[in-house]
């Protein structure tokens, strides 16, 4: 359905109506390997696997491997002991990874790399007693896989106003992480509310964001600036997605909408708009932005003009015990 021109366009002054596309959009890396990972344990050891929690989150994607016969659970108690689960993208806790052990299960670990970053962060940090301060949303799974690493030491902060309850044992020995998932520019100004109160706070060796969340966040601000209207496709549970529409809104689009698919699209959002930009968040398949796309083609809009803001190569390897019972198994073939 795209037009990929390879440059950002400007608008097309001669037509009526634009549609302007963000490049990048849709999976990151670790989107894409923790997909792969349940296509692939499904293959190697048949249905059912077991995953706990969604595995991205996207209703689309659990649906089609739940079709495939994966089988998603709240908890490990749900998994049948021996039974093979995967530990979904955004991560657990050790007392997580010990339950399972506990229970025999055979886990494949589908947690994204630069999550695993910041459970390294986090066990650094602690191990030399810092309080850390981890900046993001009560009761998301990477939160709490993230705090779970070293929970004496961590407290939550979910935005500048908590910065004035946050007390420590010493203010020469706090450090912060963040949610990897969160808007760059929202979690920079509790970053600085934090300096304020503890001048000699510490970050993180590296930014806990990660490229991809940045990325699409800095694509979504070149096409909303002259947006009527700006889509973003994602499912509600993703915060990534969700923080796509927040961004869109403050770097000025007239309106933006976050959706599951295009027939969430409610028809009145397009009165009087001739420029719609479209987007995806890091789970979303590319299939359900054609969607939206050729919505918008049907309604008389033309084909969408690819705004280039960053060129994305990067690909994580497969969990390793997943590549070495696939070795295994070709040895055997």
């Amino acid at each position: 359905m795209s037009t990929d021109l390879g440059l950002p366009p400007v608008l097309d002054p001669e037509a009526a109506k634009n549609v302007l596309l963000a490049a990048p959009r849709g999976y990151c890396a670790g989107v894409d390997r923790a997909v792969i990972t349940v296509e692939k344990a499904l293959d190697l050891y048949g249905a059912p696997v077991y995953v706990r929690k969604q595995i991205v989150h996207n209703k689309h994607v659990v649906a089609d491997l739940e079709s495939r016969g994966a089988i998603f659970v709240e908890e490990l108690t749900e998994v049948p002991e021996g039974r093979t689960v995967v530990f979904s993208a955004h991560g657990v806790s050790p007392a997580v990874h010990a339950e399972a052990q506990e229970r025999g299960l055979k886990t494949i670990d589908a947690t994204c790399p630069l999550v695993t970053k910041v459970h390294h962060e986090a066990k650094r940090f602690a191990g030399d007693d810092y309080d850390i301060l981890l900046i993001g949303h009560e009761g998301h799974e990477e939160v709490e896989g993230t705090a779970g690493e070293a929970p004496e030491h961590i407290q939550l902060v979910q935005s500048p106003a908590d910065v004035a309850h946050i007390e420590v044992r010493d203010p020469a020995k706090v450090a912060w992480l963040s949610q990897t998932t969160l808007s760059v520019d929202e979690t920079l100004e509790t970053v600085a509310a934090i300096r304020e109160k503890f001048p000699l706070l510490l970050d993180p060796p590296s930014d806990d964001i990660c490229y991809a969340t940045q990325n699409r966040q800095l694509a979504v601000k070149e096409i909303a600036q002259e947006a009527d209207l700006l889509i973003v496709v994602g499912s509600g549970n993703s915060s990534n997605s969700v923080r796509l529409v927040e961004v869109a809104l403050e770097a000025g689009a007239k309106a933006s909408y976050r959706v599951d698919d295009a027939s969430e699209i409610d028809e009145a959002w397009l009165e009087g708009v001739d420029t719609v930009s479209v987007t995806s968040g890091a789970s979303v398949p590319e299939a359900l932005v054609d969607g939206v796309l050729a919505y918008l083609s049907e309604r008389g809009y033309p084909a969408a003009r690819a705004v280039h803001t960053a060129e994305e190569s990067l690909i994580f390897a497969l969990p390793p015990e997943l590549r070495r019972d696939m070795r295994a198994a070709q040895a055997q073939g």
